[in-house]
C-alpha cells in the first residue's frame, strides 16, 4: 500500500480524491492523508512516518506549498513531491522543480493524468527504497567481509566463476587467546564479547599492517593470511608484534591474555569453498600448509610463535629463533622439528 499526503486547501478536494480513487483505496493500493496548509501537512506527516508521496497545492494559508517542498527536501529526502496547481506558468514550475519537486500537475485536475504521474512517483519511490537498502545492505557487509574479498567477488563477471579457485604461494598465522575458555566460564556472555572483541581489534591492526587478510574468526583464535611479497616475513613481523601488544596489557576481570601463534608458508588452494546451492560460500585457503599452520598453534605454548623447520630456513636470517625439538603434530605420521621465533 502507499500512502499519500495531499496538502490543498480546498475544502471539497478530499471528497473528489476519495471518490475518484475510491477502487484503489477500497482495494489498499492508496491510502490518503489529508492537511490543509504546509504546517499541517509537515505534521501529519510526523504522525505518518511511512508517507511516500506528496500531492501538493503552491497557494496554501499559513504556508504555501513551494516553502513545504524545501522543507520536505531537506528532512524528508525520500519523500517525492507532485506539485499539484492552477499556477502552472512556467516560473512556478521551474521554482518548483529547482527545489525538489518530482513532477507538476496543473488544475483543473485530469485525474487520469494524476493516476499516471502517480504511478510513476510510485515506481521512483520503490527504486529509491532499493538502492537505500542496497546501500546498507553493502555497509553491512563490509562489516563482515574483508575489503580483499569484496574485490575479488568484484572482478568475477558470473556467479558460476565464483566457485573457481587458484593454487596460491602464502603465509597462514592461526592466532589464539590462551586459556580463554576459562574466563568464558566465569563471566556473563556479553563481558565476554567485550574482552574478546577488545583483544582481536589489537590484533587485526598488527595484521593489517603488514598487509594480512583476516580470514576468519574461530571462537577466541584468528586465522590470517598474507600473500605477495615477503609474505612469511610479514606473517612473523605481524605475530610479534601481535605478541608484544598482548604480552602489554593488563589483567581484565583477573585474566592476563596471551597469545599462542603457529605460522607456516607455502602452497595452498584459495578460493571460495561452500555450496553452490545453499548459495553460501567461505572465501578461504584450504590445504595441508594450513593445517600444518592450526597444528603449529596446538603446540605453542602462552606467548610463543611457533614455526616448522621449512619456515625457520627461509627466515633465519632475518629473526632470531630458537629450535624446540622434534615433536608430533596431530594427524601427522611423522615427527617435525619446530622452532620458536624470538624476535
Amino acid at each position: 500500500m502507499t500512502k499519500i499526503l495531499v496538502a490543498d486547501d480546498e475544502a471539497d478536494l478530499e471528497v473528489l480524491i476519495r471518490q475518484k480513487f475510491r477502487r484503489k483505496i477500497r482495494e489498499q493500493e492508496y491510502e490518503f492523508v489529508f492537511a490543509a496548509n504546509g504546517n499541517e501537512a509537515l505534521e501529519k506527516i510526523s504522525q505518518n512516518p511511512d508517507v511516500e508521496i506528496v500531492l501538493s497545492d503552491i497557494n496554501m494559508p499559513e504556508m504555501d506549498g513551494l516553502t513545504l517542498l524545501t522543507r520536505l527536501s531537506t528532512g524528508n529526502p525520500l519523500i517525492k513531491t507532485v506539485m499539484v496547481s492552477a499556477y502552472g506558468d512556467m516560473d512556478n514550475i521551474r521554482v518548483a522543480m529547482n527545489r525538489g519537486a518530482f513532477d507538476f500537475v496543473t488544475k483543473p485536475v485530469n485525474f487520469e493524468d494524476l493516476e499516471l504521474t502517480m504511478e510513476k512517483t510510485i515506481v521512483q519511490v520503490r527504486q529509491a527504497k532499493e538502492t537505500l537498502k542496497a546501500i546498507k545492505e553493502n555497509n553491512i557487509l563490509k562489516m563482515y567481509v574483508d575489503e580483499n574479498v569484496l574485490n575479488f567477488m568484484g572482478t568475477r563477471e558470473y556467479e558460476s566463476s565464483l566457485t573457481d579457485n587458484e593454487t596460491i604461494e602464502a603465509s597462514v598465522a592461526f592466532i589464539d587467546i590462551c586459556s580463554f575458555t576459562s574466563i568464558s566460564e566465569k563471566e556473563s556472555p556479553d563481558v565476554v564479547v567485550k574482552m574478546l572483541n577488545q583483544y582481536f581489534d589489537v590484533m587485526v591492526k598488527e595484521i593489517i599492517a603488514q598487509g594480512g587478510i583476516v580470514d576468519k574468526f574461530i571462537g577466541d583464535c584468528i586465522m590470517a593470511v598474507f600473500k605477495g611479497d615477503y609474505h612469511l616475513d610479514r606473517a612473523i613481523d605481524a605475530s610479534l608484534a601481535i605478541k608484544k601488544t598482548i604480552d602489554a596489557m593488563p589483567s581484565d576481570h583477573q585474566f592476563l591474555p596471551k597469545v599462542a601463534i603457529g605460522v607456516n608458508s607455502g602452497e595452498m588452494i584459495s578460493g571460495n569453498i561452500g555450496s553452490a546451492t545453499l548459495k553460501r560460500l567461505d572465501y578461504t585457503v584450504i590445504g595441508d600448509t594450513v593445517n600444518t599452520a592450526q597444528r603449529l598453534q596446538s603446540a605453542a605454548k602462552a606467548s610463543q610463535i611457533v614455526i616448522s623447520a621449512d619456515c625457520y630456513e627461509k627466515v633465519k636470517g632475518s629473526f632470531q629463533c630458537k629450535e624446540l625439538g622434534m615433536v608430533t603434530l596431530k594427524n601427522k605420521a611423522q615427527e617435525v622439528l619446530l622452532y620458536e621465533v624470538i624476535n
